[in-house]
C-alpha cells in the first residue's frame, strides 16, 4: 500500500466536512477507550466498601476487576488485525461500539463477582479493538501532514473520556460525603448500613452513565466510509473510488487509486511477505518496545487508582476526587498542546522530553511515600497473637485503635492499618482507617480468602504445574499475618504534594508518549504487516498494562507505594534511552519513506 499520493497537502477543493466527521468519530473511539480506563477510578472506592463485604471480594479479585479491561484488551488485540481484515475497518469499529454498549448493563446490574468481571472484560475487548482499528483506519485514510493531528485527536478524545469519568466520580463522591454527614449522628451500625446503600447505588450509577457515548459511537460509525485500501484488497474498486472522493480533491482520486492498487497486484503475483520477515523485524520490535515502555510508566494504573493513591497520600474522599478531575483535565489540556507540537517538533523530540520528565515526576512521589511509610509501626506480632481458630476478628472502636497504635496515636489524627495475610498459597491485603465508618471491624476468615479451584488452576495441576494456589492445601493451612503496619494517615499537605507530582507526570505523558505511542504503532509498522503487526504490538502493550494493574494492590499492600513508583521510574528511564538512541524521526514522511529507513 502506498501513501505517496497523500504526501501533497490537500488542495482547497478537498472535502473538509467528511474529513472532520471522520476525525470526530475516530476520536469518539478514543473517548470510549478513555472511559474504559478511567471509569473504574471513581467506582472502585465504593466497590471496595460494598462489594467486598456483600460478595466477600478479596483485594486480588478487586485487582482483577480493575485489570479485566486491560485483560480483555489483550485478548481482543490478538485478533483485532484479523477481524479488521475480515470485516473491514468500519465493521470492526462498529463491533467495538456494540460490545462497549452491551457491557454497561452487565456491570451496572451485577449481583456478584462473575457478572462484574464479565462486563469489565467486554469493555476491555471493545477497547482492544478500538486501540488497533482506529489508528489503523486513520493511518490508511489520512495524508502524512494530517496523521499527527489524527492521532492527537484520538488521544485528545481519550483524555476527555478520562475527564468525563473523573467528573462522574466527583459528583458521586460529593453525594456520598453529603450522605455521610446526614447519618453522622446515627448509631455506628446504622451508619454503616445507610452508607452501604448509598455507595452501592453510587458505583452502579457511575457505570450506567457510560451508556450514551457507546450508543453515539455505534450510530456515528454507520456514516463513515470504509478504508479505500481495504476495499481495494477486496477488489471493490468502485467503492474505494467513492471512499477516496470523500477525503481527496477530485483531481487526485484516480492517481491515488492506481497507486493503492499497485502493491495489491504485486501480492497477487506471489510477492506477499510474511509477518516475521527479516526486513520487518527492526521496526516491528521497536514499535513493540515503545508500546511496552509506555505502559511500564504506570500511566493506566495511576489513572485507574488515582483516587486510592491520593486517599493513601492523605487527601479525604471529595478532595481526592477533585484532584483526580484536575489530573484528567490537565491530561486533556496538554494533549491539545501535543496536537499543536507533534507535526512541528516531531515524534522523537516529544518522546525524549516526555519520558525524561516522567522519570523525574515519578521519583518525587516515591520519596514522599517512602518518608511517610517510615513512620509506621509493626503490629504483626500483636495481630498474630489475636488469631483464634485460624480467624481474626477485632471490633475497631476508638479503644482498639488506641491499643494498636500505642504511643503513635497523635490526638485526633486518623490512623491507618495495612496488613497482608495468607491461608496457604491464598493471600490478601486489607487497608482500614479509623476515620472510615465502614471500617468498624477487622474480620479475617478462611471462607473469604480461600477460593474454589478454577478450571485454569485444575488444568495446570493435571500437568504437574503449580502456578496457582491449591484450595485442598489451603483448607487446613493456618492463618498467617504476613505483615501489619499502623501509623497516622498522612496530612492533606502530603496528599496535595503527591497530587502535584502526579499532575507533572500526566503533563509530560500527554505531551510525549500519550500522542506519540499511537503514531509509533501505525507509522513504524511496514505497510504489508500493519494490521497484524499492530495487533501483536498492542497485545504486548496491554499485557504489560494488565500485569501492572493486577499486581498493584498486592504490591502496595506488601511493599508500600514507594516501591511501585520507583519501579515505574526505572522503566521510564529505559524508555528515555530507547527514544534517544533507537527511535527515528518520522515527522512529515510517507509510510514508504519510513519503511525504507529500516531497510
Amino acid at each position: 500500500m502506498t501513501d505517496s499520493a497523500f504526501a501533497t497537502p490537500a488542495a482547497d477543493a478537498a472535502p473538509r466536512w467528511p474529513v472532520r466527521y471522520l476525525l470526530f468519530i475516530a476520536g469518539l473511539g478514543g473517548l470510549l477507550y478513555g472511559i474504559d480506563i478511567g471509569i473504574i477510578a471513581g467506582a472502585l472506592p465504593y466497590l471496595e466498601a460494598t462489594a467486598s463485604h456483600a460478595w466477600q471480594l478479596s483485594s486480588q479479585q478487586l485487582g482483577f476487576v480493575v485489570a479485566a479491561v486491560l485483560l480483555g484488551s489483550v485478548l481482543s488485540s490478538l485478533f483485532a488485525g484479523l477481524i479488521a481484515d475480515l470485516i473491514g475497518r468500519r465493521g470492526a469499529m462498529l463491533l467495538a461500539g456494540v460490545l462497549f454498549t452491551a457491557s454497561i448493563p452487565v456491570m451496572a446490574l451485577a449481583s456478584g463477582y462473575t457478572p462484574l468481571l464479565l462486563g469489565r472484560l467486554l469493555q476491555g475487548i471493545s477497547g482492544g479493538l478500538i486501540g488497533v482499528v482506529v489508528p489503523l483506519y486513520l493511518a490508511e485514510v489520512l495524508a502524512p501532514e494530517r496523521r499527527g493531528r489524527g492521532a492527537a485527536m484520538f488521544q485528545l478524545l481519550l483524555t476527555i473520556g478520562l475527564v468525563l469519568a473523573a467528573l462522574i466520580g466527583l459528583y458521586h463522591a460529593h453525594a456520598v460525603d453529603a450522605a455521610a454527614d446526614t447519618v453522622r449522628n446515627m448509631p455506628l451500625v446504622q451508619q454503616a448500613q445507610e452508607l452501604f446503600a448509598v455507595k452501592d447505588h453510587a458505583w452502579r450509577t457511575i457505570f450506567w452513565s457510560c451508556l450514551l457515548p457507546g450508543v453515539m459511537f455505534c450510530v456515528g460509525v454507520l456514516w463513515l466510509s470504509e478504508s479505500p485500501r481495504w476495499l481495494v484488497q477486496r477488489g471493490r474498486i468502485d467503492a474505494a473510488r467513492q471512499s477516496l472522493q470523500r477525503t481527496l480533491p477530485a483531481t487526485q482520486v484516480e492517481s491515488t487509486l492506481q497507486q493503492i492498487q499497485a502493491p495489491v497486484a504485486a501480492q497477487a503475483d506471489g510477492k506477499r511477505d510474511r509477518l516475521f520477515s527479516r526486513r520487518y523485524m527492526v521496526p516491528f520490535l521497536l514499535a513493540c518496545v515503545i508500546l511496552a515502555c509506555t505502559q511500564a510508566t504506570g500511566i493506566n494504573s495511576i489513572l485507574a487508582y488515582a483516587v486510592n493513591i491520593l486517599n493513601q497520600a492523605g487527601l479525604p474522599g471529595s478532595a481526592a476526587n477533585s484532584a483526580d478531575v484536575a489530573i484528567k483535565l490537565l491530561n486533556a489540556l496538554m494533549t491539545v498542546a501535543a496536537l499543536l507540537l507533534v507535526d512541528r517538533k516531531g515524534r522523537k523530540f516529544l518522546l525524549m522530553l516526555g519520558s525524561g520528565g516522567i522519570c523525574l515526576a515519578l521519583l518525587a512521589p516515591a520519596m514522599l511515600f517512602f518518608k511517610a511509610e517510615q513512620g509506621r509501626a509493626d503490629v504483626q506480632p500483636l495481630l498474630q497473637h489475636a488469631v483464634l481458630d485460624d480467624r481474626l476478628q477485632l471490633d475497631l472502636d476508638a479503644a482498639q485503635w488506641q491499643r494498636l497504635a500505642g504511643a503513635r496515636m497523635h490526638g485526633q489524627q486518623p490512623l491507618q492499618l495495612t496488613l497482608s495475610y495468607s491461608y496457604g498459597g491464598f493471600s490478601d491485603v486489607r487497608s482500614l482507617r479509623s476515620d472510615n465508618a465502614s471500617d468498624h471491624q477487622l474480620n479475617l476468615q478462611r471462607d473469604a480468602t480461600v477460593r474454589a479451584d478454577s478450571v485454569i488452576g485444575s488444568f495446570f495441576r493435571r500437568l504437574h504445574l503449580n502456578p496457582f494456589p491449591d484450595p485442598a492445601v489451603a483448607a487446613d493451612a493456618p492463618l498467617k499475618i504476613e505483615q501489619a503496619w499502623i501509623g497516622p494517615v498522612p496530612t492533606p499537605a502530603h496528599g496535595w504534594a503527591v497530587a502535584a507530582c502526579i499532575l507533572v507526570f500526566v503533563a509530560f505523558f500527554a505531551v510525549g508518549p500519550g500522542v506519540c505511542v499511537w503514531l509509533a504503532l501505525s507509522e513504524l509498522m511496514p505497510n504489508r504487516i500493519r494490521s497484524n503487526g499492530m495487533s501483536i504490538a498492542l497485545l504486548i502493550n496491554q499485557f504489560v498494562s494488565t500485569t501492572i494493574a493486577a499486581v498493584f494492590l498486592p504490591t502496595v499492600g506488601h511493599y508500600g507505594y514507594a516501591s511501585m513508583f520507583l519501579f515505574w521510574a526505572g522503566c521510564t528511564f529505559v524508555f528515555f534511552l530507547v527514544a534517544a538512541f533507537w527511535m527515528p524521526e518520522t515527522k512529515g514522511k510517507t509510510l514508504e519513506q519510513i519503511e525504507a529507513h529500516f531497510r
